[in-house]
């Protein structure tokens, strides 16, 4: 192909291209290194590193690392400053092409400084675009209400602006009019096909082993691709470096267990040091229900999951590192209501690596990872379903510091394969298994002149299984208008291949597979010839940030995601295509081509000061789908995860002279989300031998006649839940946790879904207190 021909003919000039600022020298001083915890050896994440008295500056990553560059020679004060650590701060001599390398580390403060007021958010707001993207770290998710003393991303998560969770069972995510397939989730870099569970209160992911989360809701930048709507990336931290320690716990939900520890101990002296973090949670609420929640069911909650995580570190005496990690995830539901078996598992590992040069200011990066998902579903009232998808990923990133600016490249490579297998309303099989190779490229520059931050970005993506190129350009820029307002704007296009398994039909939708984009799609949509087999977006989102004071927040994002092309299996599917050629592709393709978009408002207020945090947040969105249907008309339609208005409001306060009583709560409100409506019934023959079918004695099937696609909404979903924790300290390292909570506290009855056969209406979870016990050492 004339790519690959053409870059055979070019690898060389890219490698030079590539690892040429690895060989540079500086031409002015730098300081780099990385930021630690004394007691544990974690790195210490986006706090400020700066020369007392100047202008220089900068904020440690997601590792803890921090360059500040271009240096006038001299003798200058190096500070660290963090809230509840001592401020770190050291003379350094910077001479000119000399590159300083330091392992700084923070010991925790003595005593509490009530009045200390968290800078570092702020002066993040100021220095980085941050349009879209919210950071979310452990301590955040821990100030909501937790189900049985077990905090949980998944939970955090229906509280940020733009995002919709469909429901306590089975719920999936949806970001500003993205589904769940155009979502891409990293966990250390890794792909993870399906973060949730099918009780949506849960995650696969343990809270005590993360570091942080990046959650891109539009407009996210170049050295992300192959998905067109949304990113989560995921970082774990490192085990505790310096002892052996852990959690142990248990609630009326679930139990979990963490192990953390140093295989070599970490010293000041300079050396080496590697540790390991290992963690387990499961699910007996198909047990434990029938003790605690009968009244929901006597036959119990039938949710089972199981999550196994393990993490080994090794660390160089130059802050380099490497990383090997796997896991295990796994979720159940044994026939509940109309649902035989559901069951999907999920395993994978890999590495990634951390390399610091030592003649040049470069950080390079790089991941190497394999997993594979299987979901089956099995209903008492349809054929079934299974879908498969595994595949590795790897990728190198370069980032070069230029003073304030910034130059950040890299390359990707993905190769999977996807199995699946369905059958529509008619009998029909739609099946795929196909074998894929993606490879990416991207450049991004942040330039910071005055007060405008450009952030500039270049993705280049080739889809080897449907021979397209994608180009896509990106851009995000944001001008501080003044110390306390700041305008932001970020944009791009972007382009995937995985489409959904499954079906816009379903009330209910618990089967999460995946298809590799197909080629035999119709060759034109609505008179007009395609010219790829892509899906498609352009995303444009204009924010507004205002301090209010020193402690309130307000921020305003608009956006408007252009779906230009998306493909949807095609269930209006009459024909085999090999069989009857000449037939219209809208009768005998197994997929279509729809198109569509999403546009809406987001607004977010928060206060946060010494004991008490306050989160408002409002989302007014529109989502609109389009397709051709079998007359030639096109069609629009209202996904089923459309939701209009959606409403959050979060609350925590910390009592007790040694800040040992935590008090959390969350009202949450949405309306009603789209559904199709069932008009009637009739007597449906599958002619399931053709031509042979004896139509006057074969047994009919019960068909239903459906009314137009999601034109009928269920009622408005509201709902409080509320949370209080005790804290007993031990010792310095042993405390224990208490818990108690109740999810939807006044008992509203939220429906799940009304069964189309039997009329029956099914709630969502009703009220349900649990308590939990934590164990740390």
């Amino acid at each position: 192909m004339q790519f690959e021909k053409y870059l055979s003919q070019n690898l060389p000039l890219l490698l030079i291209i590539i690892f040429l600022p690895i060989f540079g020298l500086a031409q002015e001083g730098t300081i780099r290194g990385f930021v630690y915890e004394q007691e544990t050896g974690e790195p210490v994440i986006f706090t400020n590193v700066y020369l007392q008295k100047t202008t220089y500056g900068a904020a440690t990553d997601v590792n803890g690392y921090f360059v500040i560059s271009k240096i006038p020679p001299g003798s200058y004060t190096l500070m660290v400053t963090y809230l509840g650590y001592d401020t770190l701060q050291m003379i350094v001599d910077v001479r000119e092409n000399e590159i300083i390398s330091k392992k700084l580390y923070l010991e925790k403060a003595s005593y509490t400084l009530e009045l200390i007021q968290i800078s570092a958010e702020r002066e993040e707001a100021r220095t980085e675009t941050r349009t879209s993207v919210v950071k979310i770290t452990p301590k955040q998710i821990k100030q909501i209400p937790s189900v049985g003393g077990q905090p949980d991303l998944a939970q955090y998560l229906q509280v940020l602006p733009g995002v919709i969770f469909t429901g306590d069972q089975g719920g999936q995510l949806y970001i500003r009019g993205g589904s769940p397939i155009q979502n891409k989730v990293l966990l250390d870099g890794m792909i993870i096909y399906n973060p949730f569970h099918s009780i949506g209160l849960f995650s696969v992911f343990d809270t005590d082993i993360l570091r942080n989360a990046d959650i891109y809701t539009g407009g996210f930048g170049a050295e992300f691709g192959g998905r067109i709507s949304s990113v989560m990336d995921i970082t774990t931290r490192d085990g505790n470096k310096t002892r052996y320690s852990g959690k142990v716990g248990a609630s009326t939900f679930g139990a979990n267990l963490m192990l953390e520890g140093p295989i070599k101990k970490q010293r000041e002296n300079g050396q080496g040091s590697s540790s390991f973090i290992i963690s387990a949670k499961n699910s007996y609420l198909e047990q434990s229900s029938q003790i605690f929640y009968n009244y929901i069911d006597t036959a119990g909650l039938p949710f089972n999951y199981t999550d196994l995580y393990g993490k080994i570190s090794l660390l160089g005496a130059n802050g380099s590192k490497v990383n090997f990690f796997g896991f295990n995830y796994s979720d159940r539901v044994n026939n509940y209501k109309s649902i035989s078996d559901y069951k999907w598992d999920s395993y994978g590992g890999g590495t990634n690596f951390l390399i610091i040069p030592g003649s040049s200011p470069v950080l390079i990066e790089g991941h190497l990872a394999y997993s594979q998902y299987k979901i089956s579903l099995e209903e008492e009232a349809g054929p079934p379903r299974e879908s498969t998808i595994n595949g590795f990923n790897m990728g190198f990133d370069f980032t070069y510091f230029v003073g304030k600016d910034e130059l950040k490249y890299g390359i990707e490579i993905l190769g999977f394969k996807t199995d699946y297998i369905f059958y529509n309303s008619l009998g029909l099989e739609i099946s795929q298994e196909e074998n894929t190779t993606e490879l990416g490229a991207y450049v991004k520059y942040k330039k910071t002149a005055g007060k405008w931050l450009i952030e500039p970005s270049f993705r280049m993506q080739w889809y080897a299984s449907l021979s397209n190129l994608s180009l896509e350009p990106r851009l995000a820029m944001k001008f501080n208008a003044t110390d306390k307002f700041r305008i932001k704007f970020a944009g791009g296009f972007y382009s995937q291949n995985l489409i959904s398994a499954h079906s816009d039909r379903d009330v209910v939708n618990l089967f999460y597979g995946f298809l590799s984009g197909p080629e035999n799609l119709p060759e034109s949509y609505n008179d007009k010839e395609i010219s790829h087999k892509l899906q498609k977006a352009e995303h444009a989102i204009l924010g507004f940030e205002y301090d209010l004071t020193a402690n309130i927040t307000a921020n305003v994002e608009g956006y408007y995601k252009n779906f230009s092309q998306l493909t949807n299996i095609n269930r209006n599917k009459l024909l085999d295509e090999n069989k009857y050629p000449d037939e219209p592709d809208l009768i005998t393709k197994d997929f279509i081509i729809e198109k569509g978009y999403a546009t809406g408002v987001d607004f977010t207020l928060k206060y946060d000061y010494q004991r008490f945090y306050f989160w408002a947040v409002y989302s007014l969105g529109y989502v609109i789908r389009e397709y051709e249907s079998i007359t030639g008309e096109i069609k629009s339609y209202h996904p089923h995860y459309d939701r209009r208005h959606n409403i959050n409001l979060v609350a925590s306060y910390i009592l007790g002279a040694k800040y040992d009583w935590e008090i959390n709560a969350r009202w949450n409100f949405g309306s009603g989300f789209p559904f199709t409506l069932t008009q009637g019934y009739y007597g449906l023959i599958t002619f399931m031998e053709g031509i042979y079918t004896d139509y006057t004695t074969v047994n009919e099937d019960l068909g239903i006649i459906y009314s137009d696609l999601n034109t009928g909404r269920l009622s408005d979903y509201h709902r409080l839940d509320i949370s209080a924790k005790k804290t007993f300290n031990f010792n310095q390292y042993t405390k224990l946790e208490a818990n108690v909570s109740v999810t939807n506290i006044y008992d509203r009855d939220n429906i799940f879904y009304t069964d189309r056969i039997t009329g029956e209406r099914v709630n969502q979870l009703p009220i349900m207190p649990s308590v939990g016990l934590m164990f740390s050492f």
